[in-house]
């Protein structure tokens, strides 16, 4: 019987499985590629609208004011920089003024900053107890970080009006007369920092309540057994887990008190407010900028202050992780 023998070299096809296979191994590399690719990219492209907006609207005027601190640029004349390098520097250094307002600043951040954290601990440890209409109080006490600070400060130059104000026809009925408090050097401070205590409390109130909260009851029930009173187990459990949230609110009260400005520029308005005062009595570092770069029209001196505040911020910020790592050094 005859039989056929296959042409060499002929073109067998593969079988329909080896096909199948290999397109299954392109799609799974292909897959493999892009979990790899989405993996490593994808939290850069999480952040980005972040960096993009801090770049545009934070990064980007923080180096442009640092620019035109260098130059002699006017409000007339935005166009016109001239360079002369660190003459801006020096002019505010000299200026008694600029020392004047950094005492102010200085303090009226302490008068403000001392009662209104000591008070915002004593209300959350009142606030941390069992109280009825726990969540109306905790409103209540929010309430005056919710007021703008406009509307604040006018409200407290009501108050603190040499002629009808509130405080002074009070005073009157208890023989103490009349104050002035506004031209008073001291006065005008106690005034300050009345509105920031009353604008700034119930927001630490808060921060300090949920610090404690997360304090374990365990602490105060060995406590309790020890016999230890609430005075005490304020004083020997509750302060010393709340160090890191003290330090974190100093941080916070010292940069916002850096940074004060409505409320000096709104006690009196006007011409006065804008110039911290007839004598300059409660001017702060914000408000010595605004009259520099505002009033004045001297953009270059102006922009070199914000820059003496940040270095003042970086140094603050400095000295209190300085003191946190003592802090915790000790505690351990």
């Amino acid at each position: 019987m005859a039989t056929s023998t296959p042409t060499r070299d002929a073109y067998a096809p593969p079988p329909d499985g080896s096909q199948q296979t290999t397109a299954r191994s392109r799609r799974q590399n292909w897959r493999s590629r892009l979990w790899r690719f989405d993996d490593k990219a994808s939290p850069y492209a999480y952040i980005a609208p972040f960096f993009l907006v801090f770049g545009a609207f934070g990064l980007y005027p923080l180096l442009y004011t640092g620019w035109i601190a260098l130059h002699r640029v006017e409000m007339t004349g935005l166009d016109r920089m001239e360079w002369v390098g660190w003459d801006n520097f020096d002019k505010i250094l000299h200026d008694s003024e600029f020392w004047t307002a950094l005492g102010n600043t200085f303090l009226i951040g302490v008068m403000s900053t001392v009662p209104q954290l000591l008070v915002a601990l004593g209300l959350a440890h009142l606030l941390n107890y069992r109280l009825r209409a726990s969540t109306f109080w905790r409103t209540v006490v929010l309430t005056p970080y919710a007021t703008s600070v406009a509307s604040a400060a006018l409200v407290f130059a009501l108050v603190f009006r040499a002629d009808g104000g509130l405080l002074n026809w009070a005073l009157h009925f208890i023989g103490l007369g009349d104050t002035n408090w506004a031209n008073g050097h001291w006065t005008s401070k106690i005034a300050i920092s009345v509105i920031v205590i009353w604008r700034w409390t119930g927001y630490n109130t808060l921060i300090y309540l949920a610090a404690m909260q997360a304090v374990p009851t365990d602490l105060y029930e060995a406590a309790s057994l020890d016999g230890a009173s609430r005075w005490q187990q304020f004083r020997k459990v509750t302060i010393p887990s709340l160090r890191p949230t003290i330090l974190f609110t100093i941080v916070i009260s010292t940069i916002g008190s850096m940074q004060l400005f409505g409320e000096p520029l709104l006690l009196e308005g006007g011409t006065l407010g804008a110039t911290g005062g007839n004598e300059n009595q409660y001017e702060t570092l914000s408000v010595y900028l605004y009259n520099y770069g505002w009033n004045l029209g001297h953009l270059g001196p102006a922009a070199a202050v914000a820059w003496a505040m940040l270095a003042l911020l970086l140094i603050i910020a400095a000295v209190n992780w300085l003191i946190g790592r003592f802090v915790r050094t000790s505690a351990v």
